[in-house]
C-alpha cells in the first residue's frame, strides 16, 4: 500500500492571545489564530501582500503539553513555528446548520519571539575584549602533520 503524508509547517504571528479550555474528559486544548503573509510585485511593479489566517489547535498529550505552553508563554503578536497536520471537521450547530472548519492539529511548537524578561542585563557578565597574541614563530606548525599522499584510485566512489 502506498504511503501518504499530511504535514504542515508554518511560521507566523498570533492574531490574538491563545484561547485555552478543558474538554469534558479533562483534556486541555488551546486554539491560536496564526497569520502568515506573502508578498509579491504585480504586473505594474506595485508591492502586494496577502495574509492568510490559520486556526491552530494545541493539545496537552504524550507528545507534550502544548496547550499549557501556549497559555503560559504566548500572547498576541508573538512569532511561532508550528508543525502538524491539516484536519477538516464537520458538525451541526444549534440551529441544525452544517458547519465546516479547517484547522492545523499541532504536534510541535517553537517560540520564535525574543522575550525581554528572559534577558536580564545585570545577569550577563560584561566581557572585555582580550588581545590575541599573534604567533609569528614557525615552530608553532611543527606538530602539524605533513600532507598525506593519497591515491584517488583507492576511493570507493
Amino acid at each position: 500500500m502506498a504511503r501518504s503524508l499530511n504535514k504542515v509547517m508554518l511560521i507566523g504571528n498570533l492574531g490574538a492571545d491563545p484561547e485555552v479550555r478543558s474538554t469534558p474528559n479533562g483534556s486541555r486544548v488551546a486554539t491560536i489564530s496564526l497569520a502568515t503573509s506573502r508578498q509579491w510585485n504585480n504586473q505594474a511593479g506595485e508591492r502586494q501582500e496577502k495574509t492568510e489566517w490559520h486556526r491552530v489547535v494545541l493539545w496537552n498529550s504524550r507528545a507534550g503539553n502544548l496547550a499549557d505552553i501556549a497559555e503560559k508563554y504566548l500572547k498576541k503578536g508573538d512569532r511561532v513555528y508550528v508543525e502538524g497536520r491539516i484536519e477538516y471537521r464537520t458538525w451541526e450547530d444549534r440551529d441544525g446548520n452544517t458547519r465546516y472548519t479547517t484547522e492545523i492539529n499541532a504536534r510541535e511548537l517553537i517560540l520564535l519571539s525574543p522575550r525581554a524578561a528572559d534577558v536580564d542585563p545585570a545577569a550577563v557578565p560584561a566581557r572585555t575584549p582580550q588581545p590575541v597574541a599573534a604567533e609569528t614563530d614557525q615552530e608553532s606548525f611543527e606538530d602539524f602533520p605533513e600532507a598525506l599522499d593519497e591515491d584517488d584510485d583507492d576511493l570507493p566512489f
